[in-house]
């Protein structure tokens, strides 16, 4: 029995016989797989990033649904809206189990070299031959990474690594300044109550960087776009990056560039929590 396995809690604990997965494939245009494979699970994880964006714009609305599977789909499903990692994690969790993964649910501590609490959400996904990092609510990692100490995988030409330091798994990133940690964790066992309140620290917490501006992301081939407060990023892997103010009345448009389209009462709250 592997780590995964071990760890592995009954599916109906986290309520995914909720979840549609032909809706899902749909949505990320996938095609239903015949068998969980490695391969799959890169096909599926790059398509889900790719489609789904990363955004918080309901946890500065005050109008986020929580972090229960039916909410979940309708918003990021039925809605083609985005969401933060909770949101894509659990999805994504949940549809794996339903093709067949074995997948377990774990906390890591974004920026773990400063105090901060556990607040980000990914999966770890076991196969025969090792378990893979499945991180799609991360905003920036693609594609999968083999659970090895040291190893190097490219998310859309930037250099990623997994270390192990004896204690914890740091993922890390290349800088001209050498590898940073991006988050930590260990492979402990989690419940759906610690997503209850991580979700609640996250979208409500002052401390918290989802709650006073836009946050969206949408990584791709050679450059990360984003939304952070009234400016739009577009960060190249050459280390360029390309700042553009965004005035009110071009938010919505900008929006639409990054795959989120607000409803007219959803985008004159947002300006007017903006002040713009």
């Amino acid at each position: 029995m592997t780590t995964i396995e071990a760890l592995h809690l009954d599916i109906d604990e986290w309520d995914v016989a909720t979840v549609s997965v032909d809706d899902y494939l749909i949505r990320i245009g996938q095609p239903e797989p015949a068998i969980p494979s490695v391969a799959v699970l890169h096909a599926l994880h790059e398509a889900h990033v790719r489609t789904i964006p990363f955004e918080n714009i309901d946890v500065l609305l005050g109008s986020h649904p929580g972090v229960g599977l039916r909410e979940i789909q309708h918003k990021l499903v039925g809605r083609n809206r985005g969401g933060y990692c909770y949101e894509h994690a659990l999805l994504f969790a949940a549809v794996l189990e339903r093709l067949g993964f074995t997948v377990s649910r774990h906390m890591a501590r974004v920026q773990p070299l400063r105090p901060g609490p556990y607040s980000h959400m990914m999966l770890l996904v076991s196969f025969a031959e090792g378990d893979y990092l499945a991180d799609v609510g991360f905003g920036v990692v693609p594609t999968p990474i083999p659970l090895r100490d040291g190893v190097e995988v490219e998310q859309y030409g930037i250099p990623h690594r997994l270390s192990h330091d004896g204690t914890f798994w740091h993922l890390q990133h290349q800088t001209e300044r050498g590898w940073e940690s991006l988050h930590a964790f260990q492979p402990l066992p989690s419940s759906p109550v610690d997503y209850e309140v991580g979700h609640h620290y996250t979208s409500t917490h002052p401390n918290s960087p989802f709650v006073d501006k836009p946050i969206v992301m949408r990584p791709e081939p050679g450059k990360t776009r984003k939304l952070i407060g009234d400016e739009l990023r577009v960060e190249h892997v050459s280390g360029e990056v390309e700042r553009t103010p965004v005035p009110g009345h071009e938010l919505g448009k900008r929006l639409r560039e990054l795959d989120i389209e607000l409803t007219e009462r959803e985008l004159s709250a947002l300006r007017a929590k903006l002040g713009v």
